[in-house]
């Protein structure tokens, strides 16, 4: 199994204590620090903005996966850049021309990714792979935290997996929702090189139990 890179979803974090959250998975071994941003709109919840993220920015130093479950999007990219985000993910669904949502994003100076609903196929990716640093495989409808991995995702991931490679270019592969102990292997395996966890890290609390289970998931 292959090492992939590790980002705690802060959705299932302390919020009472998000700082020292923060800082603690950067100090047990993750890689990014992947924020889950919700509007209520294009998915059924209501998460954080900007100012939170600014917030946080300075008790890591590691980068920040922002992923943008937001439509309209393009008017909060430099907001979220701004704010700290070094990776901007964002929904070929939440906009009229993804082409140029991706450009706005790389205008930026950030990373641009593009993340695939359970019901979008892979194929959604090809017009601009050339554009993409990150492809985002949702393994649940985003929305909530806590869901169990859709199976049929695996599928889509390897389909992915050959389209990155084949286009030769160095693209994160990362898949988010119902990640544990118990799939990461297959999820790896199937070729993604990152993965998104929320209380399969932050389970137990604190930074020896982040560490013990950002190990588990890489496979160790």
């Amino acid at each position: 199994m292959r090492s992939p890179l590790i980002a705690p979803s802060i959705l299932a974090a302390d919020f009472a204590k998000l700082g020292a959250e923060v800082a603690a998975i950067e100090a047990a071994g993750a890689d990014m620090v992947h924020v889950d941003v919700m509007d209520g709109h294009y998915v059924p919840n209501l998460t954080i903005g900007p100012a939170v993220v600014k917030a946080l920015r300075p008790h890591a130093s590691i980068p920040f996966d922002v992923h943008l479950m937001i439509a309209p999007v393009d008017p909060f990219i430099q907001a979220f850049r701004d704010a700290g985000a070094d990776i901007i993910t964002v929904h070929p669904e939440a906009g009229p021309h993804i082409h140029r949502t991706l450009q706005a994003i790389k205008a930026t100076g950030a990373k641009a990714g593009a993340s695939l609903n359970p019901g979008t196929p892979a194929e959604t990716i090809d017009p601009i792979l050339d554009m993409l640093d990150l492809v985002l495989v949702m393994s649940v409808n985003p929305g909530f935290g806590g869901q169990s991995f859709i199976a049929s995702q695996l599928k889509k991931i390897e389909a992915l997996r050959k389209k990155i490679d084949a286009s030769g270019r160095d693209v994160i592969l990362e898949v988010d929702g119902g990640v544990k102990a118990e799939n990461a292997r297959r999820i790896v395996d199937a070729g993604a090189t990152a993965l998104v966890a929320g209380t399969a890290v932050f389970d137990g609390g604190g930074q020896a139990s982040y560490a013990r289970n950002i190990e588990t998931l890489r496979g160790g």
